[in-house]
């Protein structure tokens, strides 16, 4: 069976969480891996204070630079607002971690993340969620509906894929590759949003518009079926405007400003 383990992998230490004394990374990897695990930290805090996380059921990944193709995962036993730049978890493309770590990592996280990062050269983060809304629009016939700007903005970038079950198979990658396509937002049906970016904040910001746009649905939809269609014409002009907006809004303005909030909340993050 090509399965990857769902237990032991990567364990190295058997203390409580809470009794780790988690060494810092920042003098052991490259500045360039340490501006990555901040960014990837940073975001796991974010995903906290916004709702999105599932206690511990949903992952984040970053790659690092270089031929190897490693990249950072979550420690699997972390809640998101516990997770720090030196915690997170560099695994190769077999799921094996490069550096001794008592963390171990979520096998369906593995499988998503690496077939991505395999796959497109340009997937530099990968994000995945199972918010209610999120879930519940992946499990609407329609998928994500144009009828909020925000929705209009991402739509056109969306991809779709079936669901197979919790993603413990290898096999399932080739297919997950193939309905991503050069996309870079997601629905994994009746699963969660997913999302990818050159960088930890553009995906962070595909994601949160992603997400967005899948609350404002839910909301729209159970306030009743008299829904304001946009004119024709408009959607595909937003999806066209979303494209080159979002990228250059979440480099120059938006991620910046969300370090900047992750600071002010708890700037343990980047230890």
């Amino acid at each position: 069976m090509n399965r990857v383990d769902t237990m032991n992998r990567g364990i190295t230490g058997t203390a409580p969480i809470h009794d780790l004394a988690i060494p810092s990374m920042k003098e052991r990897v490259s500045a360039e891996e340490w501006a990555i695990r901040v960014d990837l930290a940073a975001a796991y805090r974010l995903v906290a204070y916004y709702g999105w996380d599932d206690l511990i059921f949903t992952h984040l990944s970053a790659r690092i630079p270089g031929p190897e193709h490693h990249f950072l995962l979550n420690p699997y036993q972390l809640m998101f607002e516990e997770v720090t730049a030196s915690s997170l978890v560099k695994v190769d493309i077999h799921g094996n971690p490069v550096d001794q770590t008592p963390f171990i990592t979520n096998p369906a996280g593995f499988i998503i993340h690496s077939a991505i990062h395999m796959a497109r050269d340009d997937a530099h983060a990968v994000m995945h969620l199972h918010t209610p809304q999120g879930q519940a629009v992946a499990a609407h016939q329609d998928g994500l509906l144009p009828i909020t700007q925000t929705a209009m903005l991402v739509r056109g970038d969306l991809a779709f894929h079936d669901y197979e079950g919790v993603a413990t198979e290898l096999e399932e990658r080739e297919r997950l590759v193939e309905d991503l396509g050069t996309k870079n937002a997601m629905l994994l049906r009746n699963h969660g949003t997913l999302a990818v970016g050159g960088n930890v904040g553009e995906c962070f910001i595909k994601l949160y518009f992603l997400e967005r746009a899948c609350q404002a649905q839910v909301m729209a939809l159970s306030a009743g079926d008299k829904l304001n269609n946009p004119p024709q014409g408009t959607p595909e002009l937003a999806a066209e405007q979303g494209g080159v907006g979002l990228k250059l809004a979440a480099n120059l303005l938006a991620w910046p400003a969300l370090l900047r909030k992750a600071y002010r909340l708890d700037p343990s993050f980047a230890t």
